[in-house]
């Protein structure tokens, strides 16, 4: 405590003691005079003491407020000119006022008179957002800037060391994954072990390399599995070159006549060496999902990035998991007290047979079983399907609305989804929330979205369709359903549309799929007459395929006219068309819907994964064959977005 004030405090008290003795006077005053006199003596006294304590306090109170005054706008003159902190003031338009001498070491121009986007840019479209605190860099240092904007001040601060050490923590940050060979077990079933030990020294060699360019730590768990550990700043260098290593390792096993191919899962962010884990293994199951051959980097906030993905899904499930996945349902079918089925909105034929097959393995195991449908929502491809089902008055009974479906929910329902794994995309999204037990059979490449706490999924990229996975749990279940002529009619037409006829994605276990469904009575002449057209669906069509020009690198695109709504199945059929022309190597076709929406529906002969630009417009499907539904664009727009995808698909290197 300074000692004028200390004084003060004992000036109080000499007044205190004043005005007892001035009342202890006065009382002896009144018994004895003379020592009243010598206390009011004594009182004289004190007060000349207190009245010069009282001058002496408020000189010594003006001198520390001088000093202090002083020494405060000492500090405040300090503060501006020597301190390492520059200060800018400017006015309401945007120039520069006045600085202090610190900013010559931000910038040695001289920056009074000058506008903020001299300075900086990005300064300048900061601070009309008017921005609080925010960092920018001027020449090689990086500032962290503190925005006054009531006083248009801004304090600029050196964070250069400081977005240093940032950049190394997060450059440094632990990343784990896992490598798979994903047709290993296919490709050296039956091989020599001299051909295989050979197979197996080019993918290791490989990997070898890699790790030593890249300073990974990698390690081989079994035969086809690798776990490799490193940070964030090899991931970027990774992610730049793109992870060539597929490629590498595709190539050189080439070689000898077979194709290796890698997937790799990556869990990166901040989280802990075992959540690091869990993200790699789920992103390995993610990339194993969209048919493997490429890299799934998922990180702790649940986004995913992906890479590679060239080449097509090679068919490699086995007869077991078809029967295991058979008995798996026929379990779950038997433990509910009845069966919903649904695909996706909009069906189209291989979601109609699809439904139509689970609904026979519901009824073969003694459950009641409901294919939920939405009559507002029918896809002109199948509404000859749904006429012939009419007919057939027991089937058609086993086809319900979506609010009945919602009001028919009880605790022991099973729903089964078909054909899709989205939940956006389903015929009845409410039902997810409503079902406590959920299965998925899709024959999609697998997306970020996906149904959560499905107790069994199903999902087989290497399927023509959902038609085929569906006939191989008929063949496989112990009480072989009966199924009539429609039903295997609906399952074959199903194959026979998302295959164009046995053409694309067509593998052995298609054709044997076929076979069983033709052996139980499906009939090929009225596939062919559910698959008719009308004469003015096919000029329209041709008149659409007829706007086609190419754009780039063998890309066709067909936009409709603007007047002009195309069913989902038309805008497919023609892109299909376009493929079929001279030196296309790719096809899209843009149009409005009739809901308003516009459509876009890509093919492609496998050079060009076609998936990869539908899921950047948050469409989907397989390498060659896509789609994506677009809402509040027009034609010109949803063009213009696409060609700026596709700009980039193969700019970037034809990342999944």
């Amino acid at each position: 405590m300074p000692k004028f004030l200390m004084k003060r405090w004992h000036g109080y008290h000499v007044i205190l003691l004043a005005v007892i003795a001035a009342l202890t006077s006065a009382a002896l005053m009144y018994f004895e005079w003379r020592l009243g006199t010598a206390g009011f003596v004594l009182l004289a006294i004190m007060g000349v003491v207190v009245i010069r304590a009282r001058i002496q306090f408020e000189r010594d109170l003006a001198e520390y407020i001088s000093t202090l005054t002083y020494r405060v706008n000492k500090a405040g003159e300090k503060a501006v000119t020597k301190m390492p902190v520059g200060m800018l003031l400017y006015n309401e338009e945007r120039m520069i006022q006045w600085t202090n001498p610190y900013m010559q070491h931000v910038t040695e121009e001289e920056l009074t008179g000058a506008s903020l986007d001299e300075l900086s840019g990005e300064l300048l479209e900061l601070v009309n957002e008017e921005k609080r605190s925010f960092f920018i860099k001027v020449g090689t240092e990086n500032y962290r800037i503190t925005h006054e904007p009531d006083e248009r001040l801004l304090y600029f601060t050196n964070a250069t060391e400081e977005q240093e050490v940032k950049e190394k923590f997060q450059r440094e940050k632990t990343v784990f994954a896992f490598i798979y060979l994903d047709n290993y077990d296919e490709v050296t079933q039956g091989m020599d072990d001299q051909l295989r030990s050979r197979l197996l020294s080019h993918v290791t060699e490989a990997l070898t390399r890699w790790s030593r360019e890249h300073d990974i730590l990698i390690r081989r768990t079994s035969s086809d599995r690798f776990i490799a550990v490193f940070n964030e700043g090899t991931l970027a260098d990774l992610e730049a070159d793109r992870f060539t290593l597929l490629d590498e390792v595709r190539e050189n096993t080439q070689e000898e006549k077979v194709a290796l191919t890698l997937s790799i899962g990556i869990g990166s962010g901040d989280p802990s060496l075992r959540e690091l884990g869990a993200l790699a293994q789920s992103s390995l199951d993610l990339a194993l999902g969209r048919g493997g051959d490429q890299v799934a980097i998922k990180e702790r906030n649940g986004k995913v990035r992906f890479y590679g993905g060239k080449s097509n899904a090679t068919e490699k499930r086995t007869r077991v998991r078809a029967r295991v996945i058979s008995h798996a349902v026929r379990d779950f079918i038997r433990e509910s007290d009845k069966v919903f089925i649904m695909g996706h909105k909009n069906p189209d034929m291989d979601s109609i047979g699809a439904a139509i097959g689970m609904l026979k393995i519901a009824e073969a195991n003694d459950k009641d079983g409901y294919i939920v449908l939405d009559p507002d929502d029918i896809n002109q491809s199948v509404k000859k399907l749904l006429k012939e089902v009419e007919e057939d008055r027991s089937l058609w009974a086993r086809f319900i609305s979506p609010d009945e479906a919602r009001e028919e929910v009880t605790s022991g329902t099973l729903l089964i989804v078909v054909d899709t794994h989205k939940p956006k995309l389903v015929q009845e999204a409410r039902l997810l929330d409503k079902v406590e037990r959920t299965i998925v059979v899709d024959h999609h490449r697998r997306g970020e979205d996906f149904i959560d706490d499905a107790v069994l999924v199903y999902m087989e990229p290497y399927a023509s369709s959902t038609a085929e996975l569906v006939t191989e749990l008929l063949e496989y279940q112990p009480r072989q359903p009966q199924v009539n002529t429609l039903e295997a009619t609906a399952l074959l037409a199903g194959i026979i549309v998302d295959t164009k006829s046995f053409a694309i994605r067509t593998g052995s276990r298609t054709f044997d799929a076929a076979a069983y469904l033709r052996s139980r009575g499906a009939d090929t002449t009225l596939v062919q007459k559910l698959l008719k057209e009308d004469l003015d669906h096919y000029v329209k069509r041709s008149k659409l395929i007829e706007q086609a020009h190419i754009y780039s690198g063998g890309v066709a695109i067909a936009r409709g006219y603007s007047d002009e709504t195309y069913g989902q199945v038309l805008i497919a059929q023609a892109a299909d068309t376009l493929l079929t022309m001279n030196n296309v190597i790719a096809s899209f076709v843009i149009s409005k819907m009739d809901d308003g929406r516009i459509s876009i529906s890509a093919r492609s002969l496998g050079d060009v994964n076609v998936q990869v630009i539908m899921e950047k417009m948050n469409g989907g499907g397989h390498l060659t064959n896509a789609a994506t539904q677009l809402d509040n664009m027009t034609e010109e727009e949803a063009e213009t977005l696409l060609k700026d995808k596709i700009d980039e698909y193969f700019k970037g290197g034809q990342s999944a």
